[in-house]
């Protein structure tokens, strides 16, 4: 008898330490050239594109993870001048949002000066029939610029692991 309820302890609580695990296992990581840090859910992974933002092509570099269908993603580039830089947050937003036929719900854009802009977006829209959510903020700095997305079903993007991500977001 005691064999059997040691057995079935041991079971229990193996099945409560599986339950536990984490979905979102949450990592710093710091961009080797982009002057950036921020906490992704899961590993990240990181490759560099050739992208036309509006006529300027510019080598972007992202940096994602995917938890339970989600992407949380950072990009990043540079552009030939500051005011290239801020023309491109508008022309990344454009271009997500499309991508999911989206409408944007939500929309707060910021000039502190010349030298620095950011965009903050909530959209909605549908991807293979399927609802989904874009959640971005796109920021300037200098010839630089960046977008920190999240991006995924509706469901899949619990509102507490989106500000996680998008407020760990910070510029070195």
């Amino acid at each position: 008898m005691t064999r059997r309820l040691f057995a079935f302890s041991v079971a229990a609580a193996l099945c409560l330490l599986a339950a536990c695990s984490p979905k979102y296992n949450w990592r710093d990581y710091a961009s080797p050239d982009a002057r950036y840090r921020v906490t992704f859910p899961a590993k990240p992974a990181t490759f560099t594109r050739n992208i036309d933002l509006d006529g300027m092509q510019v080598a972007m570099t992202m940096t994602a993870a995917e938890v339970d269908g989600a992407t949380f993603a950072v990009g990043a580039a540079e552009a030939p001048d500051a005011a290239r830089a801020q023309a491109a947050l508008a022309a990344m937003e454009v271009a997500l949002v499309r991508n999911i036929g989206a409408t944007v719900t939500s929309r707060n854009t910021t000039v502190d000066n010349n030298d620095r802009a950011t965009r903050d977006i909530d959209a909605s829209g549908t991807s293979q029939g399927v609802p989904m959510r874009l959640v971005g903020h796109f920021e300037s700095r200098g010839k630089r610029f960046y977008q920190v997305i999240v991006l995924g079903k509706t469901q899949a993007l619990p509102a507490e692991q989106v500000e996680q991500f998008l407020t760990s977001f910070k510029l070195r």
